[in-house]
């Protein structure tokens, strides 16, 4: 079935750190603007808005180490998960209403619903 995905920006995980607080700093570094933290479903995220190219950059407060993960949203995340798995990158699990997956070189990133936004999508067979 065809589908269609596109990057739709990056987490900033910081392990236990109030979003809050991490937004302060990376808003600053990246010369975007943070928002109010919330939180959704037991986690704790703060928007950093005005990224370029309108992609999505949020700070995740977190239990496991500091990194930064993409996110790809799809129409269909589990025709993209199919797609990506037949590239070499493995699911990790099923969180709350995405797929945590592992690229063959050790990266982990999400695939997530597609947000209405005028950027285009990859359409795939």
């Amino acid at each position: 079935m065809a589908h269609q995905s596109r990057l739709a920006g990056f987490i900033i995980d910081c392990q236990d750190t109030p979003a809050d607080e991490g937004a302060r700093f990376w808003a600053a570094a990246l010369g975007l603007q943070a928002q109010p933290s919330y939180a959704e479903d037991g986690a704790e995220y703060a928007e950093l808005r005005n990224a370029p190219g309108g992609l999505q950059v949020e700070v995740q407060r977190v239990a496991h180490p500091s990194r930064v993960h993409l996110d790809i949203e799809s129409d269909d995340i589990d025709a993209e998960a199919d797609r990506l798995e037949k590239l070499g990158a493995r699911r990790i699990g099923f969180v709350k209403r995405w797929w945590v997956m592992e690229a063959p070189t050790g990266h982990r990133f999400c695939i997530v619903r597609m947000l209405e936004r005028e950027v285009p999508a990859n359409r795939w067979p």
